[in-house]
């Protein structure tokens, strides 16, 4: 029943993906869509492409920080190995949170500390997350008087609130324990153990001030290099905006693409720069182009995480070993 429904979950998202993209090409001129991509500026969208490596790289960075903060020391390479895998997924589970999953899986069984990697990694969202906020907080107060539209606000309400609310649940004791109260019920003994040992965790990097400032700093250096690869892109298909415009919508795009409802954002990542950017006055077929050209970039890098992940297979093996 479970692997059934896991397949459907699948199937779902593939759907929803294939039904916005059918959507999408039914809206646009294809032959437009087509020249717009194929006369682009190689040298400026190789430079996207460059850009674009940062985000994982600067992801990794701050993985290890916080690996290292709970004291779990692996070689760099077994670290990088479960990151690309985390990569690779990421273009078929929901999001960036399958990605999570894989790597979390993948180091609590090479490492048997289910407990602190889970935790790393959770953190590592949360902190990727916080960057997002603020990132987006001081582009609106930059560039609001170029937009001025109340869906934004809504959208950055929506997040700031969602993310409130997990970081009030994970470090803030009081409502902890009342949220505590209700998993006190008949059959829920492991599922509520679990919780409270990944809790303590969690809330010991509380104390860990400076490496909550650094892992922060990292974050707004991953959410500042999506807008910044967007305009390189922008510019090599021959679109010339403000780069603040970037600022302000890639990181909502991004977050509304973490939404578990298609296959690796696609789809949806499309139709929200197509929606966002009108805002700017950008085409149709423009922002299309750039959404599908920044896909590409996460197919590429995903394809050379998951052949990494495939050919270290025995290598792994042998590590589990006894």
């Amino acid at each position: 029943m479970a692997a059934f429904k896991k397949i459907l979950s699948i199937l779902l998202r593939i759907s929803v993906s294939l039904a916005l993209l059918i959507f999408l090409f039914n809206q646009v001129d294809r032959k437009s869509l087509l020249e717009i991509i194929k006369s682009c500026d190689k040298g400026m969208l190789f430079l996207a492409f460059l850009v674009f490596f940062f985000n994982y790289l600067f992801c990794l960075i701050r993985w290890i920080m916080l690996l290292k903060e709970a004291n779990i020391d692996l070689p760099l390479s077994r670290v990088i190995i479960s990151f690309s895998g985390g990569i690779f997924f990421n273009l078929f589970l929901p999001s960036a949170i399958g990605g999570d999953v894989i790597r979390s899986i993948d180091l609590a069984s090479h490492t048997r500390k289910p407990k602190e990697i889970v935790s790393t990694v959770i953190l590592d969202r949360l902190s990727g997350s916080v960057g997002l906020v603020i990132l987006i907080f001081f582009s609106l107060l930059l560039g609001w008087n170029l937009i001025q539209d109340r869906s934004v606000l809504l959208s950055v309400g929506i997040i700031f609130a969602l993310l409130s609310l997990i970081l009030l649940v994970l470090f803030n004791d009081s409502l902890y324990s009342f949220i505590n109260r209700f998993l006190n019920v008949p059959n829920a003994g492991k599922f509520r153990n679990s919780i409270k040992n990944l809790h303590q965790e969690m809330h010991g990097f509380k104390h860990k001030k400076f490496a909550i400032f650094t892992n922060l700093l990292v974050s707004l250096l991953v959410q500042a290099n999506s807008p910044v690869t967007f305009y390189l892109i922008a510019l090599a298909i021959g679109l010339k905006i403000k780069l603040i415009y970037f600022f302000v919508f890639i990181p909502i795009i991004g977050a509304i693409t973490m939404l578990p409802i298609s296959l690796g954002g696609l789809g949806l990542r499309d139709a929200t720069t197509i929606y966002f950017f009108a805002k700017a006055g950008v085409s149709r077929d423009l922002a299309f182009a750039m959404s599908l050209l920044n896909f590409s970039f996460i197919l590429i890098y995903g394809s050379i995480g998951g052949l990494i992940y495939v050919l270290t297979v025995h290598h792994r093996r042998i590590q589990h070993h006894p």
